[in-house]
């Protein structure tokens, strides 16, 4: 009897690297949507063909071709120089490569350097997407064409305050962030050919049109490979026909259909994709790796999470201050969700801050370099240094802004107001200096106002009302302003340089805060000197508490005194 032969040795291979999916950019669909009907063009790519065409024959900006500044953009668009400079500082917020030099350029470089034009038409092209509606919303069956002809606020809605808006569909009906994936990528599977038709070069002699590994790098914009712990890599490595290609010899020009046909079978893997995990999530099999936090399925007293992909949520916190410091945040994206009456501070530095249908709270936010949008938010006080900040659909709320570009205010808004930054903590300017904020200009009470109705929302309204212009923000009386004292038992053992302020206040601010200190000191000194026997004293005392109290309360802040309670 022989021995059994042995089965052949397996040769002993690599573990096969995770598979890489396709996903849309959050930021240009989140950030850098603009209310302006004359930037947006439905006839898909027909106007921005004849519009890139004549861009590009302008003359080059100090000799940097393909580029055009805002003199050019108002020209051609038909705007006024104002929304010319506005689309170029919100392209420069949202542009997929931070060595643009558009991006770098100091407030004064802007025109210097202007914007790209393929950049600029992607920019365009993109204005026309119609962000997702709550699920089991009575339009919903308007979304399914990704592009909804209707638009912002009907007759039921427009009855309603933002934050009753925001609560009539409950947090659960909310988008999650997976939704808002598959919806951005179904988005683009529609209209990617035209897309890449606006890059594409056309072959003389021939019917037909090739890309270049250049123009290709244009739809970074759009789109990223890459999954969580993974460096970003040019949008070019991951594609098999210029992967890597010798720098010092370009790789030759793609045919465009192949490069359209390739994205498409990405696209539709990713949307896959994130069926199936949706499917497991249903039936209670996701796994660790598959986490994706949902904005509005989480528990009502979840106070933080982080998505594989996506910003860090602080959500839910009630009655109570919450503190998150740079070291406790996975990335420099931040969504605060659903907090009601309670200080929140986010005490960073960050890419970009979304505020979402919050009510009598005080939220602080570190340094936000790209962009901060707030949305849905009533009685809510923001403290922020920040790049740019976009105010939509609020009510009541005080902005106390360090901020370098106007304040944009868009949709229906009521009694807003803009303030000169009024807090400080330790490491706030190393946070500014970390993400580019100067402390010049600070244009906080510069605020403009665009359309009542945001033509990228897909919920319906009466006709008409798209002409009409956002109620703007006005400026706080200064004998309202007042410093925040951000404790110093917040910042545990952190240490730094910041000792005050460091935006400067404009005179008036100033000189009125110099006088309500004098008169605190007159007055304690009255009340120190006063010649009143005991039963006086605790009388004075007695009404002092009272109109104290009825201040914080008048004020908003009272909200401060969460920090002394316990956890």
């Amino acid at each position: 009897m022989t021995d059994a032969t042995p089965p052949p040795e397996q040769p002993s291979t690599p573990s096969q690297p995770l598979p890489v999916y396709i996903h849309p950019r959050r930021e240009p669909f989140e950030h850098g949507l603009v209310p302006l009907q004359k930037l947006i063009f439905t006839d898909g790519s027909q106007t921005l063909t004849s519009l890139r065409d004549k861009l590009l024959q302008f003359p080059p900006i100090n000799n940097r071709h393909n580029r055009v500044n805002s003199a050019v953009v108002s020209e051609s668009l038909q705007i006024s120089p104002e929304h010319a400079r506005l689309v170029l500082d919100i392209i420069a917020s949202v542009l997929h490569s931070d060595s643009d030099p558009l991006v770098t350029a100091k407030p004064d470089e802007v025109d210097a350097v202007g914007v790209n034009v393929y950049d600029l038409i992607i920019f365009l092209y993109i204005q026309s997407y119609k962000r997702l509606l709550p699920r089991g919303h009575k339009d919903s069956a308007a979304v399914a064409d990704v592009w909804p002809s209707t638009s912002a606020f009907d007759g039921f809605l427009s009855a309603l305050t933002p934050l009753q808006l925001v609560r009539s569909n409950s947090r659960r009906s909310m988008p999650s962030q997976a939704d808002e994936e598959a919806h951005q990528l179904s988005y683009l599977q529609k209209h990617l050919g035209n897309i890449i038709s606006l890059l594409a070069d056309s072959v003389e002699g021939e019917d037909s049109l090739v890309l270049t590994m250049e123009k290709f790098e244009h739809l970074g914009y759009l789109i990223y490979f890459g999954e969580k712990g993974m460096e970003k890599t040019p949008l070019s490595q991951n594609a098999p026909f210029f992967a890597n290609s010798d720098p010092d010899m370009p790789a030759a020009p793609v045919p465009a259909s192949q490069v359209h046909d390739w994205l498409l079978q990405n696209i539709s893997d990713a949307l896959e994709r994130i069926s199936e995990r949706a499917a497991a999530k249903e039936n209670g099999q996701t796994s660790a790796s598959d986490q994706d936090v949902l904005m509005t399925d989480a528990c009502a007293n979840l106070k933080a999470s982080t998505s594989a992909k996506g910003p860090s949520f602080i959500e839910g916190i009630s009655k109570q201050s919450y503190v998150k410091q740079a070291p406790e945040l996975k990335g420099s994206f931040v969504k605060v969700v659903n907090c009601h009456e309670s200080v929140i501070y986010v005490l960073a530095p960050l890419r970009y801050a979304t505020i979402y249908g919050c009510s009598d709270a005080t939220i602080v936010l570190g340094a936000v370099g790209k962009a901060v949008r707030i949305e849905h938010c009533e009685r809510v006080h923001v403290i922020s240094a920040a790049k740019r900040i976009c105010v939509a659909n609020c009510r009541e709320c005080i902005f106390f802004l360090g901020v370098n570009q106007q304040p944009l205010i868009v949709g229906d808004n009521h009694k807003l107001q803009v303030a000169p930054y009024n807090t400080f903590y330790p490491q706030l300017e190393e946070h500014m200096q970390e993400v580019g904020i100067e402390t010049s200009p600070n244009r906080w009470g510069e605020p403009v106002a665009l359309g009542l109705i945001d033509p990228h929302d897909s919920l319906s309204h009466p006709a008409g009302v798209s002409d009409c212009q956002a109620e703007s923000a006005t400026r706080l009386d200064p004998d309202q302003f007042t410093n925040f004292l951000i404790p110093n038992w917040l910042e545990g053992q952190a240490s730094g340089s910041t000792k005050d302020n460091p935006f400067p206040l404009p005179d008036v601010y100033l000189s009125c805060q110099r006088r309500n200190e004098n008169n605190l000191v007159e007055v304690k000194q009255i009340l120190k000197e006063a010649p009143l026997e005991e039963s006086r004293k605790k009388e004075l005392s007695s009404a002092l508490h009272v109109y104290f109290k009825d201040w914080l309360y008048a004020s908003g802040n009272i909200r401060q005194l969460y920090c002394l309670q316990g956890e």
